[in-house]
This record gives structure tokens, sequence and C-alpha cells, in this order.
């Protein structure tokens, strides 16, 4: 199988090509974003026919890839180009709107997306389908609740479905503090049960995360946001479940370890989605991470969210309910949040009362690719504004 992986450097890219490397793929394309050093590492091993870089990065890249070990590689600053690159599957793996545009190239050129952008979904779910129904390209998720759920509706029909539900492992502040506003940046980066990158962690630990995969959630098996529900799982053993109509539950587990999700996303992306709920079921490939001896023990425990504890999940409820430009606010908003936070700006409990300022101030209108790239500019700068007034 060929790959092609972007977002190469970051978490889940990085997986990614563990995955490759266990499972032998051949990785004919990189896309990385300014981390040339690690990207170099991996231009060694794996042997790509090209490499992606950001413009900001581009002449130290051609500068340091013109020598004779690597001779035949080609260096270009559009990710949307390698994501076009025949490919097997294309492993989307860059995180924020910056990889809408490659998802969109990818599925237009007909490949099969293995896709950890959530925004993608989140902002343009209805773009991306069009996409994919112009060019033939096909959509699997990465994320390991929404391979459990598509794992789960594998052999099933939508029309039997009645609900879907994500599990969240409540983040580090679950059980405590009773009083967030004073929690820290480090308190809020502690995961206690997955390594991600600090904006997702940070999601994590508000909740938004969760929230963004329930907007990603109903985008993907074309379900309205009620039937898409969330329950506090401390263990993070399950990762998703369907309810039936007939009564009956359908549950997938597994450790935590995204390399599996990543993997069951690749072997599934060849025969994947074009449309909303359109799942086939996929042959998996051998055992990942050495995984196989995995023990089912011990105590599991479930409960409801609490939404006021945690706001920002009854934010992006409400943000994919309105639909339209709510959600791509809403996604702005909250990276400004986040970083604001972890620059110390804003305290913990300012993330969801900065989102709702902005939600409530967004101007209505119809999703289309100017609106969205005029509403997130919108947002960013209204939510900076918002947190000068604050610091």
């Amino acid at each position: 199988m060929k790959l092609s992986v972007l977002g190469s450097t970051g978490s889940i890219g990085t997986q990614a090509l563990d995955v490759a490397r266990e499972r032998g793929y051949v990785v004919g394309a990189l896309a990385a974003g300014r981390n040339l050093e690690l990207l170099a590492a991996q231009v060694r091993e794996f042997r790509p026919t090209v490499v992606s870089v950001d413009a900001t990065v581009y002449a130290g890249a051609r500068a340091l890839f013109s020598g004779p070990d690597f001779s035949g590689l080609r260096v270009i600053a559009d990710p949307s180009e390698a994501a076009a690159l025949e490919a097997d599957v294309v492993v989307n793996a860059m995180s924020g709107l910056i990889g809408l545009a490659p998802t969109r190239a990818a599925l237009q050129a007909g490949r099969a997306v293995a896709l950890a952008t959530k925004e993608a979904m989140v902002t343009a779910a209805d773009l991306m389908w069009e996409a994919s129904a112009r060019g033939g390209g096909r959509v699997v998720p990465v994320d390991s609740e929404h391979t459990g759920v598509y794992q789960c509706l594998t052999g099933e029909h939508m029309a039997d479905v009645a609900e879907v539900i994500l599990t969240a492992s409540g983040g580090p502040f679950r059980d405590g503090p009773a009083d967030l506003r004073g929690v820290t940046p480090a308190q809020a980066l502690k995961h206690p049960s997955w390594s991600m990158g600090p904006k997702v962690t940070i999601d994590s630990a508000t909740l938004m995360n969760k929230g963004l995969e329930v907007m990603e959630c109903a985008s993907l098996y074309g379900l309205p946001l009620s039937q898409v529900g969330v329950v506090v799982h401390p263990q993070s053993l399950m990762h998703a479940a369907v309810r039936f109509r007939d009564g009956s539950l359908k549950a997938q587990f597994g450790p935590t370890d995204m390399r599996l999700p990543i993997a069951y996303a690749i072997d599934a992306a060849p025969t994947g989605m074009q449309r909303p709920g359109d799942v086939r079921g996929a042959r998996r490939g051998g055992e990942v991470a050495g995984h196989l001896g995995w023990p089912l023990r011990g105590e599991w425990v479930f409960r409801e969210p609490d939404f006021q504890r945690f706001p920002c999940l009854a934010l992006a409820y409400r943000a994919g309910e309105a639909g339209g430009l709510l959600p791509v606010a809403l996604n702005a908003a909250d990276e400004v949040a986040v970083e604001a936070f972890l620059a110390g700006q804003l305290p913990f409990t300012g993330i969801p009362c900065l989102i709702e300022r902005v939600l409530d101030e967004t101007p209505a209108g119809a999703l289309s690719w100017e609106a969205l790239a005029d509403t997130d500019a919108w947002a960013r700068v209204r939510a900076r504004e918002l947190v000068g007034v604050r610091a």
C-alpha cells in the first residue's frame, strides 16, 4: 500500500508513520509544517518522492534537501498538491482550517482519505461531501471515537440507528477542583488517558474536543445532533457505541493507542464513505503495536457529562444545531481562546465565555468556501479583540 501523510511531524502523523513502518507501507509523499529536522529524518527513512513544507521555511527546505542523500526528492510549498498525488490512502493529520484545502483536493482527485482533520467535517461537511461526489474520493475518520462508530455500523442499516454514543475521558478536571477559575495551562495539559498535541489536550480539558466530535459525527453519518450523545468514561477503553431501535447496543473497545484507529482508517479508506453514513466493512491488516494480548478486565465507569461545569460542550451542540456559519465561528474562537489561555492572557473559565460572545455576534449566512474564509477571519479578529479587553 502507498500512503501520502499530511501533517507528518505532528502527533497523528508520526503515529501514522509508525503504522507504515510496522506494516511495510510505501510512503510516496509527506507534508509537514516547519519542523525540518524531524521531516529530514522521516525522508531519510521512508524515501518519499515529494515533500511539502510551510512557505516560511520553503527556502531552507530546498537547501536542506538539495544534497545527494535526497536525490529525486521534489520540494513544494502546497500540501494540496501533495494530497492530490497518486496514493492508495491519503492520511490527513493536518490540524486546523489549513487542512481543509488538502482534504478537498484529495477528494476531488478521487483519493481515499483517512481523515484526522476534524475541522473538515465540523466547518465544511457539505462542501467536503460535494468534493467527494465530484471527484469520487472516499472518507474514513481517524479519531478513535469515529472509527469506533464506523466499526459498530459495519453491516448495519442507518435507518435502524437510534443513537450514537461517544465517550469522553472527562479530561484532567472531571473530578475536581470544584473551582476551575485558577487552573493553569500546566494542569490542563496533563491528560489522564491520551498523548496529544497542546490544542487538542486543552480542548479535552474543556470538553470542546468532544463537542467538535459530536458535530463531526453528525456530519459523517448523516444524523441530527439529537441522536449523538456523550458519556464520560474515565478508563477510555470504550470509544463509541451505537444504540439501535430494537434496544440493543454495539460498542467498540480497545487500548488507548491512536495507532489502532489510524491503522483501521487506513485499512478501510479505499472502500470508505462517499456520502454520509455510507459505511462499508474493511479487511483488517495484521496486529498493531503488540496489542493482540490486550487484557479485558477491570472496573469500567460511565456517567453523564456535566454541561454546567463544561459549557463548551453545550456551545458545540448550539453551533451544530444552528449550522450555517456558526460552526466556523465556534472553531475559530476556540482556537484563539486556547492560544490566549496557554499564553496566560485568559483564565480557563474564560475560554467558553469568549466563544459564547463570538457566537452571539456571528452574522448569519449560508455556507460557501468564500463565506467560510470570511467568517473564520472575522471570528479570529473579534476573539482577539475580546481577549485584549480582558487582558
